[in-house]
């Protein structure tokens, strides 16, 4: 018993100490992602902790080491995605943020295969991509209306097509730029 008022007591501090700090740093923001992904970005907070962002855009996917059971070696993939994330946002000090959450995408791969055997061959394979993803990060709001935001996005994807289908870890190392308003 004495346990679980240890950690309700915990939960009532965490609890206001959010509560404190409730208030979204900004209500709607659009902007640019550039890293591993790059793409539009909008986003948008739906209370004062809970943000949803959603990013079009492209990512370059290589496959050495990444697709286990298939010789896929040397082969690389360009995808277009949507990745809607939705997100936990916390205040840590004066205008910096941080943030973690879960998102997912979905979209359309596609490779083109060059290679020298006894004859020069090229080839384009097109795939369907899907994935979940962890995402976590900071971001800072300036005074101006202008927010940056550095994520990570661990996660799983999956290239499929009729008799083909590959799954990876995917990830992307992002820079985010959103005009606010």
């Amino acid at each position: 018993m004495k346990k679980h008022t240890i950690i309700l007591f915990f939960a009532l501090i965490m609890c206001t100490l959010f509560h404190a700090n409730a208030q979204a740093p900004y209500k709607n923001g659009i902007g640019v992602t550039v890293g591993n992904m790059q793409a539009l970005s909008f986003k948008t907070f739906g209370g004062n902790h809970f943000a949803f962002q959603v990013d079009l855009g492209t990512k370059y996917i290589t496959t050495d080491g990444r697709f286990k059971g298939f010789e896929l070696s040397g082969v690389d993939f360009w995808t277009l995605e949507l990745n809607p994330n939705f997100m936990f946002e916390g205040r840590l000090a004066g205008n910096l943020y941080g943030l973690i959450g879960v998102g997912a995408s979905i979209g359309y791969s596609w490779s083109t295969i060059n290679w020298q055997g006894f004859i020069w061959s090229h080839s384009r394979n097109d795939f369907g991509k899907c994935g979940a993803n962890g995402i976590f990060g900071l971001e800072y709001k300036f005074n101006a209306p202008v927010a940056l935001q550095l994520d990570f996005r661990p996660g799983y994807g999956c290239l499929f097509a009729e008799n083909f289908d590959a799954h990876y870890f995917d990830w992307s190392a992002n820079l985010g730029i959103h005009y606010t308003f």
